[in-house]
């Protein structure tokens, strides 16, 4: 198969700048595959950019010389904020292309991408026909104009059905497909589907020795609940090593001073982070926001390690109760002191059994082997679509 992706990066290298490289690299292996990349900019270039988000005749020529000269079989378009634009799924369509696009945040539905403002997540933008009330609230980098053009941008491309004309939307979830649905983009069922990530497999020991402490990765800030998370463990006996960096890393660091039970090591490299991941009871994820696909969850999974997260959006799907983890309800120190309690009540053998639940589940859904398998079938469907 001849397979063209394309793809935004952002101005600082990120998840879906990971996604993007990895598919890219693992389809390469058995498929004729083909890049193009788009970078935005800073300052005035940024802000030409911008203005022309809503048609880039420009972005658009170039992806569809590329489709000229590699003549694909399929496009897969990844981001398209902003350097490119949705203009792209138009000119496809005109030429019959079969299309197909990773949505790694939930932008197509609201200009915050992440559905989260004020410490707050939100959902009644979606059923609106234009989401005022996040222009309003500048939730886009706090500025009006961005919030603004962005929301016009989408709004001005579900009015002339721009949407419709995608083959596939590929989302993380049935609670991101279930969004999508009951949003006012009225997309068919048949337009997406659900392909998660993945990760490469950690090389960790046969039979590791869990030691007694719990592990939090990733940024320090208020959307992934480090406050609840610091209060819980501050209540608890329980041990608690933090590993990155963010805009709350002075209160990490007070309370890591203050509590003997919670260590900080800043930013690590990953195989710091595995073996970490590979000696702790279980991977702590207490986000109160809508996370994407977290790579850590992947990651513990594949060391075989136990999940306790926030029963809110992905999370709630991913992990299990009992199975490769267990839930607490998001933002609330009690029910993570009382997650934390009941994990140190299972046996042994309990958790032993949890921790190769939780490998199968890795090798089961998130391995490169099942995401080529998946991906491939996807693309195959997309173009018996396209033929009928």
């Amino acid at each position: 198969m001849r397979i063209l992706i394309v793809h935004n990066y952002y101005q600082f290298h990120g998840g879906e700048d990971v996604v993007f490289e990895q598919e890219t690299q693992m389809l390469a292996a058995s498929h004729e595959v083909a890049t193009l990349s788009f970078h935005n900019k800073k300052g005035l270039k940024g802000f030409v950019q911008h203005l022309f988000y809503p048609w880039n005749i420009f972005a658009s020529r170039r992806i569809l010389k590329q489709v000229k000269q590699f003549k694909p079989d399929i496009v897969h378009i990844h981001n398209t904020h902003y350097a490119i634009g949705p203009l792209i799924f138009r000119r496809l369509r005109k030429r019959n292309i079969p299309v197909v696009q990773t949505l790694h945040n939930f932008r197509i539905l609201d200009p915050s991408a992440t559905l989260f403002h004020n410490g707050q997540v939100f959902t009644d933008t979606i059923t609106k026909d234009f989401p005022w009330k996040s222009v309003w609230k500048k939730v886009l980098d706090n500025s009006l104009i961005k919030t603004f053009l962005t929301a016009a941008t989408y709004y001005f491309h579900k009015k002339i059905g721009t949407w419709q004309q995608v083959n596939k939307f590929l989302v993380f979830s049935e609670f991101g497909k279930d969004l999508l649905l009951r949003s006012t983009l009225h997309l068919r069922p048949d337009q997406i589907a659900i392909k998660p990530n993945f990760v490469n497999p950690i090389a960790v020991p046969e039979n590791p020795v869990r030691e007694n402490y719990f592990v939090y990765i990733g940024r320090l800030s208020p959307e992934k609940g480090i406050l609840p998370l610091l209060r819980a463990f501050s209540k608890s006996s329980c041990s608690l090593k933090i590993y990155g960096t963010g805009p709350l890393q002075s209160t990490v660091e007070k309370y890591a001073h203050r509590y003997p039970n919670i260590e900080f090591h800043g930013f690590q490299q990953k195989d710091v982070l595995y073996q970490a991941l590979s000696r702790s009871q279980a991977l702590v994820v207490p986000s109160i926001w809508f996370e994407g696909m977290p790579m850590t969850v992947l990651e513990s999974f594949a060391c075989g390690t136990p999940v306790l997260a926030s029963k809110i959006g992905i999370l709630s799907e991913m992990i299990q109760d009992g199975k490769n983890g267990t839930h607490f309800e998001a933002g609330h120190e009690d029910s993570l002191v009382a997650a934390l309690d009941k994990w140190q009540n299972l046996s042994t053998e309990e958790k032993r059994q949890i921790s190769v639940n939780c490998q199968n589940e890795y090798w089961g859904n998130y391995s490169p082997e099942k995401n080529v398998l998946l991906l491939e079938s996807i693309y195959r469907e997309t173009l018996k679509q396209v033929k009928k």
